[in-house]
This record gives C-alpha cells, sequence and structure tokens, in this order.
C-alpha cells in the first residue's frame, strides 16, 4: 500500500478529474500513473518541458528587473532634461523580455 499526500487545490482537482472520469479518486490515481508509466518517454518530456519553461520565466523574471532598473535610471535622466543614449537600448532590451515571458507563458498556457 502507498499513501500520496496532497495540497487542498491538488486534490480538489483530481477529485474533479476522477469525477470526470466516472472513477474513483484512488482508481483515477492508479489509473493516470500507470498509464504515464507505459510511456515514460512522453511523460519524461512533459516534466522537463515544464520545468524549462519554469526556469525560463524566472529568468525572464530577473531580467525584467534588470530592465526595470534601466527605464528608472532613463526616466531620471529624462526628468532632468537630459536625453541618454542608451534610451534606444533600454527599450529594446524591455520589448525583448516582455515578448521572453509572453513567449514562455503561451508555451506554458498549451501544455494545459
Amino acid at each position: 500500500m502507498c499513501s500520496v499526500r496532497l495540497n487542498d487545490e491538488e486534490k480538489t482537482q483530481l477529485a474533479a478529474a476522477a469525477t470526470t472520469a466516472r472513477t474513483s479518486l484512488p482508481a483515477f490515481l492508479a489509473r493516470s500513473g500507470l498509464a504515464a508509466a507505459a510511456d515514460l518517454d512522453a511523460t519524461v518530456a512533459a516534466i522537463a518541458g515544464r520545468r524549462e519553461l519554469v526556469s525560463e520565466l524566472f529568468a525572464a523574471r530577473r531580467h525584467l528587473g534588470y530592465v526595470g532598473n534601466n527605464l528608472n535610471q532613463v526616466a531620471g535622466a529624462l526628468n532632468s532634461g537630459a536625453w541618454p543614449a542608451e534610451l534606444d537600448a533600454v527599450i529594446a532590451a524591455t520589448e525583448r523580455a516582455v515578448k521572453r515571458v509572453q513567449d514562455a507563458t503561451d508555451q506554458l498556457l498549451a501544455q494545459n
């Protein structure tokens, strides 16, 4: 016998899936676990792909933090009447970071 620990949200989500499949939660967990074990290449690829996307989102978030700092410096310069030479580079970096977050988010949503 084995036991599985779930938080309330996980249990609710799995219970709803079991209800949709017209089975009990233990039977649903056993069948879905066996299905995942039967195709380990797909299961491992799905888990690895999700980890890569999460890593990309964290990296993009860090990058946006750096870009935000640069934007604050540019705003300070503009407010003092200066036109910073880095303005175009900061705007381009901002656009790249936003696209990076959007792409990773789109991929994550497509997996669900």
